[in-house]
């Protein structure tokens, strides 16, 4: 039987099992989608905002249930090299209107052909990996003043 989900559940009980719906990063950014489980429960989204990576969105007397993001394929930067160089690699990035996920030692970029022409022609080193991609709230612009905080002007 479906089950409709909403919302994520605010206070999961952590002593319960947990069973794990798999999802790719594209899909998880959906508000409306449909998902199977670990254990073949079959649910259907439509939610009032997209999902988080280990949410639990339901539950119940035996355990509970907890979305996953899956890995994909990233291109990685090491930031070991030349950490100066990070914010013109990610303006160059964003200028192709790809987002990127900046850590404090790597940067990770979606491995697309265009992504390693770029990367080969300014002569960034970088190694293809698996990895969960996850770009900051900022790669597709703040929506909002009170994203940005009280301070920002438009």
């Amino acid at each position: 039987m479906l089950q409709l989900i909403h919302a994520p559940i605010i206070e999961p009980d952590a002593s319960l099992g947990e069973f794990l719906l798999a999802v790719e990063r594209i899909t998880l950014a959906k508000r409306i989608w449909r998902g199977t489980a670990a254990d073949g429960q079959e649910f259907g989204f439509e939610l009032e905002r997209a999902l988080q990576p280990g949410d639990t969105f339901w539950q119940t007397a035996a355990a509970r249930y907890v979305v996953q993001q899956i890995p994909e394929p990233v291109l990685e930067v090491s930031l070991d090299v030349a950490p100066s160089a990070a914010a013109g690699i990610g303006w160059a990035v964003g200028n192709l209107h790809l987002e990127l996920q900046a850590e404090p030692a790597r940067l990770l970029a979606p491995d697309e052909p265009a992504v390693r022409q770029l990367f080969e022609r300014l002569k960034v080193p970088f190694k293809p990996t698996t990895a969960i991609f996850r770009p900051g709230r900022f790669a597709r612009g703040a929506a909002s003043t009170h994203e940005l905080g009280p301070s920002h002007k438009h």
